[in-house]
């Protein structure tokens, strides 16, 4: 007896191609996806043109910039994401010794250094059977490609195909070294325009936005330091080199230890959502990031928004 219904099998298209589709869509030029899978420009463009024709629609519009995602193609994008992600999970797991976890982090390089290195120890301290890796640069590093569990990145949230959970309570503060303080005290905000101010680059609230809420003008001369690193700025101010406007995230530590005051405290503060954990979808399922993510939470004091 024939059971054949007379439908077709479900043709799976070669993991080839959706590479190819993914690392264009992502780089939106076909030469340096080849360049990342070490293929030619037009063998990346056969493979993606092979996907089209198995869909049966276009997922890229070719212009003579690159190429850019149809609608058809942002859907598979955001579909076929998961699915290379969930197959590297499952990949490493298949690989790993009985009983051994690796949790990978990658993070901005202050809150590296200045908030998660400090308290990693605590982490370990109470969950012995994962062990950390923890990168830091200032990239938006490829999960799949770069074995990354979670992403700690600063700046503005807009990762609209990634779970993102934003540290809140987060402030821009102005502060400043005890012996500073001591020499020259800042009462108001007027006081500062005769103070070495150092301006952190990086920061996603600057001095003349600050002194703006502050109806304050500007101060004409020059700032006295400044640096591309958030870390190098509350180091400075540490030493009493100047005024410095950050995160109160990071300047955590330096305050708790008297290093350096919040000089105004709350009432002239900022408040900013300056830093975020990042992961794929599917990353929420493997325990050693479930475990992170609660950890992370008790640490912060509170829940992250979402």
């Amino acid at each position: 007896m024939n059971h054949d219904s007379g439908k077709k099998p479900i043709q799976l298209p070669p993991l080839k191609a959706i590479q190819a589709f993914e690392q264009a869509a992502r780089f939106g030029n076909v030469a340096r996806a080849a360049e990342q899978l070490n293929l030619t420009p037009s063998a990346v463009s056969h493979q993606i043109a092979n996907l089209e024709a198995l869909i049966g629609r276009p997922l890229f519009l070719r212009t003579a910039k690159g190429v850019s995602l149809t609608a058809a193609g942002e859907q598979y994008l955001r579909e076929v994401s998961g699915i290379l992600q969930s197959l590297a999970t499952a990949t490493e797991r298949a690989g790993s010794a009985v009983g051994f976890d690796c949790l990978r982090l990658h993070a901005a390089p202050s809150f590296g250094l200045l908030w998660l290195l400090p308290r990693l120890e605590r982490f370990r301290a109470s969950h012995p059977d994962i062990q950390i890796n923890l990168s830091c640069s200032y990239e938006a590093l490829h999960f799949g490609r770069h074995q990354i569990d979670v992403d700690i990145r600063h700046g503005y949230p807009n990762w609209p195909s990634l779970e993102v959970r934003t540290i809140r309570h987060e402030r821009a503060t102005v502060l400043a070294a005890p012996a500073l303080l001591a020499r020259q005290p800042i009462r108001q905000p007027d006081d500062l325009l005769g103070q070495n101010l150092i301006l952190s680059e990086s920061a996603l609230v600057q001095w003349p936005q600050w002194f703006a809420q502050q109806g304050v003008s500007l101060p004409q001369a020059p700032f006295a330091l400044s640096f591309d690193r958030s870390y190098m700025s509350l180091e400075a101010a540490s030493h009493g080199y100047g005024v410095a406007l950050e995160s109160s995230l990071l300047a955590q530590d330096y305050v708790a230890r008297g290093q350096l005051v919040d000089v105004f405290g709350d009432a002239l503060a900022s408040p900013v959502s300056a830093h975020h954990l990042v992961f794929p979808r599917g990353h929420a399922e493997l325990t050693r990031v479930r475990t992170f993510l609660e950890w992370m939470q008790g640490q912060l004091g509170h829940d992250f928004s979402y």
